[in-house]
């Protein structure tokens, strides 16, 4: 139950709907308990209406009324003369007809107001479990969002996404059903060992004899069951992650022809949890089985020691029949602790997946609340960095400055750390060492939030979303702009408006995951429109004109540099075509700046960036040969 407590913060938010609930599942069940009383005094009336009919001594019968009977009679003020005035048989008849109809009628009233009771119960309790999965599901996504990037490089995506789908679902149960079948079981319990405790001690205590059994039996398979639960989510988790890999790369699955061979390690995955579920159901189907034969037992100790006692007088067969019903009422509510206790350890081993994620601190916090006008200066004083997971150093004792309204173009090799560079300046990690400054300020002291909406970033990695064309170049937008202009404006400099309004729908095309329906170079205009559409103060393109032609990469550049005016621009890239217009170019290898300087200086080095400036110009003109 210590994974559990994390939810009573919950528990006690919708404290009003639990004390309700218990509230409810008490009159429900004090109406059950009225019920077999019914029984038994239809039992005794019979009875001692048989005896009264073979002595014949009906005049002197003088009917003693059940108490039900005479409560209801004295309740509403009702005569009962006429049920104790019995002068002939068919006097006795008539009345014990009127006084069954009388106990039906009151059973069918006791069984109708327990079943609206119990409605009310699963409207408070199971409504509130649902309330507390969606505040969960809420918390959940909400530390997603938390998290830094080194979170999700350390995670797959299949496991945070069952974590918030298939977890939650298993902790639903132990905040719905689990609680209000255990409120019923506690409350039913008592409320009928006190009845039978008021009949008969003795018997009381033979009938409950097999239930220490049942607790032991409990206890010890508990612990199986959370153990293969937990193996159980684990590999659930598994085949989650392998299904969206899966899909996510289906057209790389085609390609290279390997849909057997992953349909088989597919199959085989799936025969790893079928195994491990078949392992937890048989736990469980040991539950069901034993609890009904240990409640069996006790019928048939209630009918054979019941059967003695009365026999002996000390109770009434109406008393045998009211205690097997006490006995089977309580079968289901015993029953349901091995499934209860199934629930609890399934929801405990869900849980503690849960907490995992959730009692991790994000390392990248926002400093403070109030905002802070960021006009663009970066700096980096000696700047290194090494990413957590891998321990890989990406960057070492990086310097360099530039000035609002600049434009800073870093060029280098794959792995020279030029992204590096891109997510420091986001805050999607904090340096290592050394000191990253904006506007002259420690970026670790300057709001997050002012930061990163200041900053229109296109990674090299595009990513869009399953929604309109529109919907993903306004998504930094408030809803008081004028969007639809500022989309159009911003496609349109981004050179993608004339391919979107070649679509039916233009703007309102809805896109595959991920931008699947649109084309390489065409994905990457529309994340270059939706980094501009907010005019940020600082724009970074990470590789973002790679899949473009070098035409349409020339037009975006002359659409750009107006933009760019007055703008803090950081241009990554492997082409020289894309950063020559900067105002200061870094030349990055192996983490470290190996050259800097503008074009024109760069050239006249005749260093790193001279070669791989002529050697672009050669494949170029062997292309326009060719």
């Amino acid at each position: 139950m210590r994974a559990l407590a994390h939810l009573n913060k919950y528990l006690w938010h919708y404290k009003w709907q639990i004390i309700l609930g218990t509230v409810f599942i008490i009159a429900s069940n004090l109406f059950a308990i009225y019920a077999p009383r019914m029984i038994r005094e239809a039992f005794d009336l019979i009875t001692e209406s048989l005896d009264t009919y073979n002595t014949g001594n009906v005049s002197d019968f003088a009917l003693k009324l059940p108490y039900s009977v005479s409560f209801i009679f004295d309740l509403f003020n009702i005569s009962t003369t006429r049920f104790t005035d019995i002068n002939s048989v068919s006097g006795l008849t008539k009345a014990i007809t009127s006084l069954s109809i009388l106990l039906a009628i009151l059973y069918l009233v006791a069984s109708l107001f327990k079943g609206i009771f119990l409605f009310f119960t699963r409207q408070t309790i199971i409504i509130m479990s649902r309330l507390i999965e969606f505040d969960l599901k809420n918390e959940i996504f909400d530390q997603y969002q938390r998290l830094n990037l080194a979170f999700y490089r350390r995670n797959k995506t299949g496991d945070l996404m069952n974590r918030i789908s298939e977890d939650v679902s298993q902790v639903r149960m132990y905040l719905g059903p689990a609680i209000m079948y255990t409120l019923n079981l506690v409350v039913l319990s008592v409320l009928a060992i006190w009845a039978m405790l008021s009949v008969n001690v003795e018997l009381t205590l033979y009938v409950l004899l097999p239930l220490p059994v049942l607790s032991v039996s409990i206890y010890y398979v508990s612990t199986l069951i959370n153990k293969r639960s937990e193996k159980v989510q684990r590999q659930q988790s598994h085949l989650s992650t392998l299904v969206q890999e899966a899909f996510s790369g289906i057209r790389v699955l085609k390609a290279f022809n390997r849909q057997k061979s992953t349909q088989e390690n597919f199959a085989k995955e799936c025969n790893t949890y079928k195994v491990d579920s078949l392992r937890l159901v048989k736990v469980d189907a040991l539950f069901m089985p034993a609890i009904i034969l240990l409640i069996g037992m006790s019928t048939i100790i209630t009918i054979y020691v019941g059967g003695l006692k009365a026999i002996n007088g000390e109770i009434t067969i109406g008393n045998i029949a009211e205690f097997v019903i006490y006995v089977n009422m309580l079968t289901w509510p015993f029953a349901s602790v091995g499934w209860v206790t199934s629930l609890v350890q399934r929801a405990a081993a869900s849980q503690k997946r849960i907490n995992e994620f959730l009692h991790i601190e994000p390392e990248i916090r926002n400093p403070k609340e109030a905002a802070d006008e960021i006009k663009g200066k970066i700096a980096f004083e000696d700047v290194s960095f090494v990413y957590p997971d891998s321990g890989i150093k990406a960057l070492r004792n990086v310097s360099f400055e530039i000035n609002s309204g600049e434009t800073l173009a870093i060029i280098g090799r794959t792995g020279s750390g030029k992204s590096t560079i891109a997510n420091l300046i986001c805050r999607n990690f904090d340096v290592t060492s050394g000191r990253l400054l904006i506007d002259n300020e420690p970026i670790e002291k300057i709001n997050l939030n002012s930061l990163r909406s200041n900053i229109g970033y296109v990674p090299q990695d595009v990513f869009l979303f399953s929604d309109t064309i529109a919907n993903n170049i306004a998504f930094g937008l408030s809803s008081d702009e004028n969007v639809r202009q500022m989309v159009e404006m911003a496609a349109e400099n981004a050179y993608v408006k004339h391919n979107i309004e070649e679509f039916p729908k233009k703007f309102e095309t809805m896109l595959g995951e991920r931008g699947i329906n649109l084309s390489g170079g065409q994905k990457q205009r529309v994340s270059i429109a939706r980094a501009i559409a907010g005019k940020p103060q600082i724009l970074i393109f990470d590789d973002c004109l790679s899949a473009v032609d070098t035409e349409t990469e020339e037009i975006i550049l002359s659409n750009l540099k107006k933009i760019m005016v007055n703008k803090t621009t950081v241009l990554i890239s492997h082409r020289v075509s894309t950063v020559k217009m900067a105002d200061k170019i870094l030349v990055l290898d192996e983490g470290a700046i190996i050259e800097s300087g503008t074009h024109d200086e760069l050239l006249s080095k005749k260093g790193t960036y001279a070669e791989l400036h002529l050697k672009q110009l050669s494949e170029e003109r062997k292309v326009e040969q060719d």
